[in-house]
Order: structure tokens, then C-alpha cells, then sequence
């Protein structure tokens, strides 16, 4: 049976750029993203988000073929669209539609 994939996990914190640049001295990842706001790190099995609380919420990231069944799904700056939804114990959970491979 095929299982959803986690997609990113999204943690807070205080400063993403001071984030970024401790976790690039101390791990061998590859920043995909960064703004003022949130940013993305690539490693060998995992991508990981710093976000700033008051702007984006510490969340788990799953791609879902049909995640619009979780709720309305936005587009975002880089072409993805996803909801956010909690989980039982209310943690955040965003749901990313997963697109077809041709």
C-alpha cells in the first residue's frame, strides 16, 4: 500500500536568517528558500522549515493526492497549494496537493 509522504516540517523561530545560518555551520543542507518571514532546508531525508510564529504556524507538511478533501487549498508564491488542518490533538497540519506524475 502506497502511504502519503511528509513533505516538510515546519518549526518556529525567534530569527529565521540567525536560524539558517547556525543550522548551515552545523549540518550539511542546502537552503532552498528564505525570506524574512520562513525559510527551507534540504537535507539527505528531510526538508525543514523555520517559520516565525505570528507569520506562519510551526506545523508537519504532508502531500496528499486529494488534499483538497481537508479544505479549500491556496496557491502560494511557489506554485504549491495546500490547507491547513489540525490533527486530533491539535497540532497543525498542512496538506499539500500532491500533483499527478505524468
Amino acid at each position: 500500500m502506497a502511504c502519503d509522504r511528509i513533505d516538510h516540517i515546519a518549526i518556529p523561530v525567534s530569527d529565521v536568517a540567525q536560524a539558517v545560518s547556525w543550522y548551515r555551520q552545523q549540518f550539511r543542507c542546502a537552503v532552498t528558500y528564505e525570506d524574512a518571514t520562513w525559510a527551507m532546508l534540504e537535507f539527505a531525508n528531510l526538508r525543514l522549515a523555520f517559520v516565525l510564529p505570528e507569520q506562519h504556524p510551526p506545523h508537519i507538511a504532508f502531500r496528499h493526492p486529494q488534499a483538497a478533501t481537508f479544505g479549500p487549498l491556496k496557491t502560494h508564491r511557489d506554485g504549491t497549494r495546500s490547507c491547513y488542518t489540525s490533527d486530533i490533538a491539535g497540532n497543525v497540519i498542512e496538506m499539500l496537493q500532491d500533483e499527478p506524475v505524468n
